[in-house]
């Protein structure tokens, strides 16, 4: 006679087996996840990213890690009394703030993730778009209208870039050696000046270049709400359209969009947008039917 098994423990193994064939499915596929927002903040959630990350990585899916640190960064330039102006979401960055961005991404933010990593047993490596030439940038170009004339100028945000080249060949080294990249957003531009780039431009890019099978947006919200509050599962490029010229999608939710849009137009197979705040969310999306987030595909 054989002996009862533990409910809990087979409720495990039922879990295993039904995320055979997802596993099966992005095996040596990559994923590239932007990572940022109030999870960052969270001890317990950062906890959980790095164990989703260091799971993803064991079963044969090669995570690549962007992070941004807007607040961080807000929060030293508060300490030295320096003042941050911001225009469509954009950091007006002068040299002094690009410095202080550079310090404060590459430096304690980028090593934070790592360690997060190797807590969990994985293996990370940090590094930033200077690193072996892996983004070059270019300066961002923004306009808008004056409020007297109604003409359309030119707005200086300083040094803010976005992804001009990237040269995928440093990432798939680190990711075939068995470890995962940690990137922080920061690239030089062609004459050798740094660029501070949004965090969610430079994963897009990175998913679109690498070709990666998902692109995920952890964010501070469930995804893309309909006007009932209900989350919106699945969008074609025509749906957000629709949703976008009703106002259903509004303020920073379209920055967000458009970088899935522009990812999935260029190579990406889909991008998700999803709430980084609920345990786990990436696997939940991943590994079950019913999914976790807003997923963004082409056509």
């Amino acid at each position: 006679m054989t002996e009862p098994h533990d409910s809990a423990l087979l409720a495990k193994a039922e879990t295993l087996v039904d995320a055979l064939p997802y596993m099966q499915r992005y095996a040596g596929r990559t994923f590239v996840v932007k990572y940022g927002g109030h999870a960052m903040g969270d001890p317990s959630l950062a906890r959980d990213f790095a164990e989703d990350v260091a799971l993803l990585k064991a079963v044969g899916i090669n995570p690549v890690v962007v992070h941004g640190g807007g607040p961080q960064i807000g929060a030293m330039l508060k300490t030295m009394d320096v003042e941050s102006r911001f225009i469509d979401g954009l950091r007006v960055t002068d040299e002094q703030t690009a410095k202080v961005a550079e310090m404060v991404l590459c430096g304690a933010i980028n090593k934070e993730i790592v360690g997060w990593i190797a807590q969990a047993g994985g293996k990370a490596m940090g590094l930033s778009g200077k690193d072996g030439g892996l983004v070059t940038a270019r300066k961002v170009q923004r306009t808008a209208k004056d409020p007297d004339s109604n003409i359309e100028k030119v707005v200086d945000l300083g040094f803010v870039g976005e992804p001009d080249v990237i040269d995928t060949r440093v990432i798939e080294t680190i990711s075939a050696a068995g470890m995962i990249p940690v990137i922080a957003p920061i690239a030089a531009g062609p004459n050798g000046e740094t660029y501070n780039i949004n965090a969610d431009t430079m994963a897009g890019a990175i998913a679109s270049a690498l070709g990666a099978a998902r692109l995920f947006l952890l964010t501070d919200v469930a995804g893309v709400l309909d006007k009932q509050g209900s989350l919106l599962t699945d969008l074609r490029p025509s749906d957000i359209a629709t949703l976008r010229e009703d106002g259903t999608i509004s303020g920073g939710m379209i920055p967000k969009l458009e970088t899935c849009l522009h990812a999935v137009e260029a190579g990406c197979d889909a991008a998700v947008v999803l709430d980084g705040r609920v345990p786990h969310a990436m696997l939940l999306e991943i590994f079950t039917r019913k999914g976790a987030g807003t997923l963004i595909r082409a056509g």
